[in-house]
């Protein structure tokens, strides 16, 4: 059995580009052609798919989002602002600014196609050893 996260859309190979370039993955075709698939770190997989025409569009929200946890810095909210500007330029919006809380910084963007995105930056509370 293996597990993925499907996301509808309604250009799956645009939204797959965009998540492609956030995330540092590499977009391939999935079952036809309006699937895409992108493989992530530790197996896991995003499909993005355009829904048949035959069915209603599943509506948007927040109650199951993506979240795309960064790596833990020890600046987590000057990281976080880096990847926002990132995602911007990329066709994002901003949801809910970006702000600092005790486990790191995040941001609730809206993806080019206005689905919700929660960017998580852990704050690093490993010490470095000289």
């Amino acid at each position: 059995m293996q597990i993925s996260m499907v996301l509808a859309a309604h250009d799956p190979r645009a939204l797959s580009h965009f998540y492609a370039a956030l995330l540092g993955a590499q977009p391939s075709e999935g079952l036809a052609n309006h699937h895409q698939i992108l493989h992530l770190v530790g197996g896991m997989r995003l499909e993005i798919y355009r829904p048949s025409q035959h069915r209603p569009f599943p509506t948007a929200g927040r109650a199951l989002s993506l979240c795309l946890k960064l790596p833990a810095h020890r600046t987590p909210l000057v990281e976080l602002d880096h990847h926002v500007r990132n995602g911007l330029e990329l066709g994002a919006s901003v949801l809910e600014p970006a702000r600092l809380e005790p486990f790191g910084a995040e941001c609730w963007m809206n993806d080019p196609e206005g689905n919700a995105v929660l960017l998580l930056v852990p704050i690093d509370r490993s010490e470095t050893r000289a």
